[in-house]
């Protein structure tokens, strides 16, 4: 079973920046793509960014620019971040980690495993 946990979530001010992490128990990313979604209420889950075993990285039109997604596989950390800048308050929402045994998909429901979810708060 493959674990993955968040962090780094929290309450900006529009124009502000926060950098999530999240780390993956039991495996290496060689092996892995690694996504982040995000969920606001009342909405769906939707694609944010994902970055694949060989370290190609994919965004949603709309957050090119702003958000950046790195991964750090170096001595079996296995983590993977999500930095944003620039928020807006329509970034607001729960963000989650995401991973899959195959390529990168822009559908959640093609990964395996989540983390628990980190709440990205930001005010006007």
């Amino acid at each position: 079973q493959i674990q993955l946990v968040e962090s780094g979530g929290g309450l900006v001010q529009a124009g502000g920046s926060l950098r999530l992490s999240c780390t993956a128990s039991k495996h290496s990313f060689s092996t892995y793509a690694m996504g982040w979604f995000r969920q606001a209420p009342e909405k769906e889950r939707e694609f944010v960014a994902a970055i694949s075993w060989s370290g190609s990285t994919y965004y949603t039109d709309s957050l090119k620019g702003r958000f950046t997604i790195s991964a750090d596989n170096a001595k079996n950390t296995n983590t993977v971040y999500l930095q944003m800048n620039s928020l807006k308050p329509e970034d607001t929402a729960v963000y989650y980690c995401a991973s899959r045994s195959r390529g990168v998909s822009y559908y959640y429901g093609a990964y395996e495993y989540w983390g628990q979810g980190t709440q990205v708060t930001v005010s006007s």
